[in-house]
């Protein structure tokens, strides 16, 4: 059985989730979703092969950059497994962008997660995970699916989530202050490419995907969100925050 992880992981939290879910798994190889330079219309996945396909959720939906790039690859009935990684507050409509995506592209959905990892813009929310424990859960729930994979069976879990899709809310551009250097290395690793190589101060908007990659990957921290921004969505968000929630599996 050929193994893949395809991730789409701005700030590393559901790199590092899909990590764990796939540690026992034989010879994992990795199609990275947020790699613009990747022609993702070549990759054609061998039906005898095992998926996992892990995205984090924006606001209760699933980037839609990833959803594209992962809808251009062909499934050719491989068994596919979504996971779904959120800061602590909802997945909401990510599995079920992602089922929808994955049957589109041919693949067969067997399992499904809902995974925490540290927030991307507010990072005392869920901050620190996954941890120890989260990752020893998730590679044991690793381990069923690669179990049920190997038996054939087919059967397809109830994945929970809202159709009509919830709406991608209006985004946050990061800014740049007087620390950057121009180095381009945000602009060389931004999944949308929307930082302009020639000038890393300069943002499409219309292109930015209010990841946080090129916040978290700047060496000298010149990339930042607005403060009263930060404190106002902190702020709407702290309830629905404050509980701590479990990762889940879905079989």
């Amino acid at each position: 059985m050929n193994c893949y992880q395809m991730i789409f992981s701005p700030t590393g939290g559901t790199e590092k989730v899909a990590a764990s879910v796939t540690r026992n798994w034989p010879n994992v190889q990795t199609i990275d979703l947020s790699d613009a330079s990747l022609d993702f219309a070549s990759i054609a996945i061998a039906s005898d092969s095992l998926v996992l396909v892990a995205m984090p959720s924006f606001g209760g939906v699933a980037p839609q950059l990833a959803l594209d790039r992962f809808a251009q690859i062909k499934g050719n009935d491989a068994k596919c497994v979504l996971t779904a990684v959120y800061g602590n507050r909802a997945f909401e409509s990510t599995l079920v962008q992602m089922e929808d995506t994955a049957r589109a592209a041919g693949f067969q959905v067997i399992a499904a997660i809902s995974a925490v990892a540290e927030h991307s813009i507010i990072r005392e929310y869920a901050a620190g995970r996954p941890n120890a424990e989260d990752c020893k859960q998730l590679s044991a729930f690793g381990t069923k699916i690669f179990e049920k994979a190997l038996s054939g069976s087919l059967a397809v879990p109830a994945i929970p989530g809202k159709r009509p899709y919830k709406k991608s809310s209006s985004g946050f551009v990061p800014s740049t202050d007087s620390h950057c250097t121009n180095c381009g290395l945000c602009a060389e690793k931004c999944p949308a490419q929307a930082i302009s190589k020639d000038n890393g101060k300069v943002t499409d908007k219309s292109k930015c995907i209010s990841c946080m990659r090129c916040v978290s990957i700047c060496p000298v921290h010149a990339r930042s969100l607005n403060k009263v921004t930060v404190s106002v969505v902190a702020s709407a968000i702290k309830k629905a925050c404050s509980v701590q929630k479990s990762n889940e599996l879905f079989l």
